[in-house]
């Protein structure tokens, strides 16, 4: 399992080019379908892979959390993606997947994992609207294998949030408005709980927000504000105060997205802050590297609200 993974870190280049690397796992066969799914993951939220180790059993915990498992010292929450998702198998699941991101380590149990899939971001499709129905938004990219197999990218940001029950309207009730209701924030990003927090950080903040899934969908709209901008003779800026983007997205990353505005004269003096779960040094220099103004990382409202607050005065 550890020679799958051990060159994660040389992976971080494949981002700026548009492109990443997804774990192929699925959960077992759905007794109710005799379906079995094939569900990714981004490598650049994967520490590693294991054979299930003991878990301790907590009380008053979700229903999908298995308990905790110590892994060097410190106490991971392990959650049963079959028991979340809702599909029972019939078999226990085998392997752990040992996740980090947004600051957090999380393990998630799977039936079996299959192998790492390199593809360029256009190759993943926002999911039908059946399917995001179907699973509740869970879902936040598609692709079809050569094999005709289907991979759902899961979206680990909701998993995150709906294990754990925190309430953070705290975090948000000390948002102090800007006192520039004229700005306006065009902000990206495929997670639906990430889109909510950016919405409620907008709204404390008293900032008008303007929203897209993905990388590919914000660059089309941001044309067509050019295109406005210009038949009207006025300066982007008058329309777009700022760009706030995801890294992960279907279809076009963070990081082309960035590029883009960067190199296209009509977006000059236009900051872009880079927003993501992918909170590494190393994905924070690629975001500088592709010219993005700020990096900050998701759900953490306060600092989030500090840098927006800064460059949009």
């Amino acid at each position: 399992m550890s020679d799958l993974l051990r060159r994660i870190d040389a992976r971080t280049k494949l981002a700026g080019a548009n492109k990443l690397e997804i774990l192929l796992f699925t959960l077992g066969t759905d007794q109710s379908s005799g379906r079995k799914e094939t569900f990714g993951i981004n490598v650049f939220k994967v520490r590693e892979v294991m054979r299930i180790p003991e878990i301790t059993r907590a009380p008053d915990m979700p229903a999908a959390v298995e308990g905790m498992v110590s892994l060097r010292g410190a106490l991971v929450p392990v959650v049963d993606l079959a028991k979340y998702i809702g599909i029972a198998t019939g078999t226990p699941p085998a392997i752990m997947i040992v996740t980090e991101y947004n600051g957090q380590t999380q393990g998630f149990l799977v039936g079996e994992v299959d192998t790492i899939l390199r593809l360029d971001w256009s190759e993943m499709k926002v999911p039908p609207a059946m399917l995001t129905a179907q699973l509740g938004g869970l879902v936040t990219a598609v692709t079809e294998l050569k094999d005709r197999r289907l991979v759902m990218m899961l979206d680990v940001e909701k998993i995150l949030s709906d294990t754990t029950h925190c309430d953070d309207s705290h975090l948000f009730a000390s948002l102090q408005p800007l006192g520039k209701p004229d700005r306006t924030v065009f902000y990206a990003d495929d997670s639906s709980v990430a889109r909510k927090q950016i919405e409620r950080t907008l709204e404390a903040l008293d900032v008008r927000g303007i929203g897209a899934l993905n990388g590919k969908q914000a660059w089309d709209e941001l044309l067509k504000i050019a295109a406005q901008a210009e038949m009207a003779d006025r300066p982007v800026t008058d329309y777009v105060q700022l760009v706030l983007t995801d890294v992960e997205m279907p279809e076009m990353d963070g990081y082309v997205l960035t590029k883009n505005i960067k190199t296209d004269p009509r977006f000059k003096g236009i900051p872009v802050l880079m927003h993501s779960s992918l909170s590494s040094e190393a994905n924070r220099q690629l975001g500088i590297s592709v010219g993005v103004d700020e990096y900050v990382p998701k759900f953490e409202p306060h600092r989030l609200a500090e840098v927006l607050s800064r460059l949009l005065k």
